[in-house]
């Protein structure tokens, strides 16, 4: 049985990792579009900014954001004063945060799909008439569901497992900040608390496994709903 603030660290976690989600799904999207199908100057400069979140600390990403949007940064000051948003030691810096760091993940995933699925189906939808958003809303993005699932099913696990930037950005604030792995690393911290650190260390583990087979069997089910 959870008590009180690991049920709070749970449902924290599951919020931010769900808005972290859903914050870096569009551009993620668009991103991928550009980097599978778009030829450009500098594409492999963008290609190594988009995936830099993976090779640096995340205490480094934690620490860049700090000084950029924390109040006391230009931007962070002017996001404060003008639009009353405060990210710095709030729960939506860590679902920045945690969106930031699984943004290669959801990239990824969706590019590869978009790489491998057929061109044949746009190209006939075009000399149909079909303008270039239409196809892309219409067809590619349909192809692309299996990678697009499966993109959003790790992202989810990633952020639920963040610790670096969101402890760095936002600091460990019970009911506010304080996610899965910062309970964890509180419990560990804490005299008597390896009972509670196993718990939470079990219900990472479960909550982690569960999502990876739910981005499985969504991808098998839509392919195999194409074959048939």
């Amino acid at each position: 049985m959870l008590n009180a603030a690991e049920i709070d660290a749970l449902f924290l976690s599951l919020k931010i990792a769900s808005v972290a989600v859903i914050l870096a799904l569009p551009l993620a999207i668009v991103v991928a579009f550009i980097l599978a199908r778009g030829r450009f100057a500098g594409k492999i400069l963008l290609d190594g900014l988009v995936h830099m979140p993976l090779v640096l600390p995340p205490v480094v990403l934690g620490y860049l954001l700090l000084i950029s949007l924390g109040t006391r940064a230009p931007l962070g000051a002017w996001l404060y004063d003008t639009l009353g948003l405060r990210l710095v030691f709030h729960w939506s810096g860590a679902a920045l945060a945690a969106a930031i760091v699984s943004f290669p993940f959801q990239v990824r995933a969706i590019r590869l799909a978009l790489e491998v699925s057929g061109r044949g189906l746009e190209q006939a939808a075009a000399t149909l008439g079909a303008g270039p958003l239409d196809r892309f809303l219409t067809i590619t993005l349909p192809l692309a569901a299996p990678g697009i699932i499966a993109g959003v099913m790790m992202a989810f696990a990633v952020s639920l497992g963040e610790f670096g930037a969101i402890i760095t950005f936002v600091s460990n604030i019970p009911g506010e900040t304080r996610t899965l792995p910062l309970a964890i690393y509180t419990a560990i911290q804490s005299p008597g608390g390896e009972a509670m650190a196993a718990r939470l260390a079990g219900l990472s583990i479960g909550l982690a496994f569960v999502a990876l087979i739910l981005a499985e069997i969504a991808t098998r089910r839509i392919s195999h709903g194409r074959r048939s």
